[in-house]
């Protein structure tokens, strides 16, 4: 029987998301990876009450993870059944709705059928009633977005969600969403982008200046760049990482003589600061509390014990960020 850490609460920050009166920790556990049945049960486990003991109270899903589409909820569904059950109202658990999940012209983007049927079915391989949160994985640009929004309205006002986001949007999409929403009586709580040290998009096409002006709270995914900003590539690719892989997400064509150049410099920036690299790029996003929480992978309970020591030095200097931007933007 799995007794959670009675000190829990003691050192990971949280931090309020957007204006409204949920607070998220600013290391969140995403289980996009390493939760399907290629994956051993126990080590599964063993990652999430490593999370939970740590703090970690934010676990985040969508309908097609895996592998296959769906094993992540699943698995989580059997761990919460398992050792969660009496602290559901610790945890914030939220899922999407966007990408393939059954054939047909029903079984992906935005339309109000796909969108709420995603939902029920999350809930089910979850055995849930609700989720914390609910998002619309990507815009559709077929569907109109008072379609797609109002069904996410929806799925408050039938009690399967506590808040909606949205992931992938543009910062002209975000602020058309959160008029919609704001319209129809659900605000806008979160958005999901891709962000980090070597992915600039949300700032340099203004998504973070327009969710910073929504006061919309902000998420992260891949913060470490599919591992790339980690140890692994230091010097090179090693045999059994991502790269070198059939991954889609990362393949061998990315790890150039220059890329791995940049990784060692700023590695030289986190030792100076008593981090790992992946520990440096964690507070680099979560720098000034403009991103409310930072989502990270883990294949172990000490990766997720790593990068939830990131949040010990969140600060940094104009000459560490200038050095930073002199690497990574040259």
């Amino acid at each position: 029987m799995y007794t959670a850490h009675p000190d829990r609460y003691a050192d990971l920050p949280y931090r309020r998301t957007g204006r409204s009166g949920l607070k998220l920790p600013a290391i969140s556990l995403g289980l996009w990876h390493n939760f399907g049945p290629d994956r051993p049960v126990d080590t599964q486990r063993a990652i999430l009450r490593r999370a939970f003991d740590l703090g970690v109270t934010h676990f985040d899903l969508a309908n097609n993870y895996g592998p296959p589409p769906g094993a992540a909820e699943s698995a989580l569904g059997e761990a919460l059944k398992a050792d969660f059950g009496s602290y559901r109202d610790e945890l914030v658990i939220s899922t999407k709705a966007g990408y393939l999940m059954w054939p047909g012209p029903y079984g992906e983007w935005g339309s109000r059928k796909y969108v709420l049927s995603s939902l029920d079915q999350s809930l089910s391989r979850m055995g849930l009633d609700y989720v914390d949160i609910f998002y619309s994985h990507r815009p559709d640009p077929e569907t109109p977005l008072e379609e797609t929004m109002g069904a996410l309205h929806s799925a408050v006002q039938q009690g399967k969600a506590l808040y909606v986001g949205i992931s992938n949007y543009s910062a002209e999409q975000t602020r058309e969403a959160a008029r919609i929403l704001g319209e129809l009586g659900t605000p806008l709580l979160i958005h999901q982008p891709r962000y980090s040290m070597l992915d600039r998009r949300p700032e340099d096409e203004g998504l973070l200046g327009a969710l910073d002006e929504l006061q919309v709270g902000s998420i992260v995914f891949s913060p470490l760049e599919q591992g790339l900003l980690s140890s692994r590539y230091l010097d090179g690719i090693p045999e059994g990482s991502r790269a070198a892989s059939d991954s889609p997400f990362l393949n061998s064509d990315a790890v150039t003589e220059d890329l791995v150049g940049q990784l060692r410099a700023l590695n030289e920036i986190a030792k100076g600061r008593g981090q790992t690299l992946a520990q440096l790029a964690l507070a680099w996003v979560l720098r000034g509390g403009r991103v409310t929480s930072a989502l990270v992978g883990a294949s172990s309970p000490q990766q997720i014990e790593d990068s939830v020591a990131a949040t010990r030095n969140l600060d940094f200097d104009a000459d560490e960020l200038a050095r930073i931007d002199a690497i990574v933007r040259p």
